[in-house]
Order: C-alpha cells, then structure tokens, then sequence
C-alpha cells in the first residue's frame, strides 16, 4: 500500500510533493551528538552537518588548541567550559552559551580552558569570508 502524497510521499508514478523536493531532515544537532561524533572521530572535531557553504562541526580540543587560521568566516557558540579567547589581538574571557565571530584568516585560539570545554562551529560563506 502507498502512503498518501498529502504525508510527503510520492504515490506510484506521481510527481514528487513539497516535501520529497525538500533537502531531508538535518541529524539533531545536540551536545551529546556532538561529543559522540568527536568520540568515534580520529581528530578533536567533527562535521556533524553540512548544507551549502554552512558546516557545523563540534570541537572538544584537549589541552591545547592547535587551530589555524580558517580560509572561511566562523562562529563558535560554546556548549560547555569556560577559558579566553584569542581573536587577533583581543583577549576575553569566555563561557557556556558565549557566541565568538571570527573573519576568515584571522589568527585565534582558544587559552587556560577548562577539561569540559566544548564548542560548535559554524563556518559559512565564500572562501576568503563575507564582505563586511
């Protein structure tokens, strides 16, 4: 039996409803899918999402953070921990729930936080970072 083209099913032969043309659901994107996904990774992040220029990664470095410049623009909105964060120059203290900008190549790096720091991070648009 084929499930009616009103629930977002294509009946036998039917064109395509509003929903199949729809991307499919994104995964939940919960703290505790992030540090499962960081946990069966082989580095200290992970993509857990991807859709056009966005990519939501979860990041849990131990120790120290031995990030790089990104060729895109970023946020970070801390999920746990507190520390400082260092944008190019600036330096402030940050935690749970803090939302941080970083402009693609801008050199920054997260100091003195704590073992239950975790972040998500959300990189998006062209390559080079948006035009401010």
């Amino acid at each position: 039996m084929t499930a009616p083209a009103s629930l977002g099913h294509r009946a036998e032969g039917g064109p395509p409803t509003h929903r199949q043309a729809m991307d499919p659901a994104p995964p939940r994107l919960t703290v505790r899918a992030g540090h499962a996904a960081v946990d069966g990774a082989p580095a200290e992040f992970a993509t857990l999402f991807r859709h056009g220029t966005l990519e939501v990664e979860f990041y849990r470095p131990e120790g120290v953070d031995r990030q790089t410049p990104h060729t895109r623009d970023e946020l970070y909105v801390v999920a746990s921990g507190t520390g400082v964060f260092v944008n190019g120059e600036t330096r402030r203290p940050f935690e749970p729930g803090e939302v941080l900008f970083v402009p693609a190549g801008a050199e920054h790096r997260f100091e003195d936080f704590s073992d239950d720091f975790a972040t998500w991070v959300f990189f998006y648009g062209p390559e080079g970072g948006e035009s401010p």
